[in-house]
């Protein structure tokens, strides 16, 4: 169906995008999620493309769009080549909204250079062992002392942590007893701090390419200067990102679920059971029909909900009942696609397998399909 996001500028975007993709990206992929990680350099060469500072102010070296459609174009011009570059989307959609929200003048001059020519990588530490989405039950605590705060505690499930040169903490700078919420505050580590340690590479099921780490901080003198924005306002900071966050997610989701069914028609139109096409069979082309209305409805939904965002009117409800339906959508077509393959789409050769396992997780982070139901409840009054 025609869609009404874009304008000549994107798709021109579009195309650097794709060819940077094939070019870069897919020759090596499989050897990245063997290592379990990104390269720094394909940081290096994404910001020299100018696609890290798409958002960045130009004085920093950065383009001055801040407009979240060439994040989107990035995203599926990834999931059409049947990839992803995970910690990339987190650097550019969840962790730099932060920077460019509160960052000071300083604080721009010391980091957004390098993350605009893709120098300095950066990840955010929220989840903790235990809390899992109750940002307020969070135990990291951060004592003032003179022009540094006393860092301790214990982080979980970061992506992008193990090379990350800025780690922006959520920590507890003070305790209300009546307002679990307040309190908050955000810190910028830097990689060598004395006390700040990274823990062991999480070996998930999917997203192999994405590393995922623990992270500790034993009396890490993090200074003042490095917090960002008021001390004891970071939930309501964090709440601010969340719908962005959310749709990055939904964003992926449905990217990957278009580039799963692609993948099936050709699949389908080639494998042969029984002297003929599997494609000939009723039950096929049923259920390729059904996936391709249920995408084409989600996406539908989706660039309605990423205009809203462009235009700062979408709502953290609305951005919830995006992502509930778009990741859960992914997670059907995704595996009616692998039944399509048969023994061969448990294979692990066969991208829809990669597609399969890396799906999962989308109805988990930011925000589980169960907080996002919560969510849109108390938006209906419940």
């Amino acid at each position: 169906m025609r869609r009404e996001v874009f304008t000549s500028d994107h798709e021109a975007f579009r195309e650097v995008v794709r060819e940077f993709v094939a070019r870069e990206v897919v020759p090596r992929y499989e050897e990245w999620e063997r290592a379990g990680q990104l390269p720094r350099e394909i940081f290096g060469q994404l910001g020299a493309l100018g696609v890290l500072g798409m958002a960045i102010p130009e004085e920093y070296g950065g383009a001055g769009f801040a407009d979240y459609r060439y994040n989107v174009v990035l995203q599926e011009e990834a999931a059409r080549a049947l990839v992803t570059l995970g910690t990339v989307r987190t650097q550019l959609e969840v962790i730099l909204p932060y920077l460019l929200a509160y960052a000071d003048a300083a604080q721009r001059e010391r980091w957004f250079p390098g993350l605009a020519a893709g120098t300095l990588l950066t990840a955010i530490a929220m989840t903790e062992p235990g809390t899992g989405s109750d940002l307020a039950g969070i135990r990291t605590t951060a004592v003032r002392d003179g022009d540094c705060y006393i860092l301790n505690g214990a982080k979980t499930f970061i992506t992008g942590g193990l090379l990350a040169d800025l780690v922006i903490v959520v920590a507890r700078t003070s305790t209300d007893a009546r307002d679990r919420r307040a309190g908050l505050s955000l810190l910028v580590v830097e990689d060598g701090m004395p006390g700040f340690t990274r823990g062991r590479v999480l070996n998930k099921m999917g997203i192999k390419v994405q590393d995922t780490v623990e992270l500790s901080f034993h009396d890490v003198r993090v200074p003042v200067a490095n917090r960002l924005g008021e001390e004891g306002k970071a939930f309501h900071y964090l709440g601010r990102n969340l719908p962005q966050e959310r749709m990055t997610v939904a964003v992926g989701s449905v990217a990957h679920a278009r580039a799963a069914l692609n993948l099936t028609v050709d699949y389908v139109k080639e494998r042969t059971a029984f002297g003929q096409p599997v494609a000939s069979f009723q039950n096929t082309k049923f259920e390729l029909a059904a996936m391709a209305a249920e995408i084409e409805a989600v996406q539908t939904m989706l660039d309605r909900a990423v205009l809203d965002l462009v235009d700062g009117v979408l709502s953290g409800a609305d951005a919830a009942k995006v992502k509930l339906v778009c990741t859960e959508t992914q997670g059907r077509v995704v595996d009616r696609c692998l039944q399509l393959f048969g023994g061969y789409g448990y294979i692990l050769e066969y991208p829809i397998a990669r597609l399969y396992t890396d799906a999962r997780v989308a109805r988990i982070y930011a925000g589980t399909s169960e907080v996002m139901k919560l969510i849109i409840a108390k938006s209906l009054g419940l």
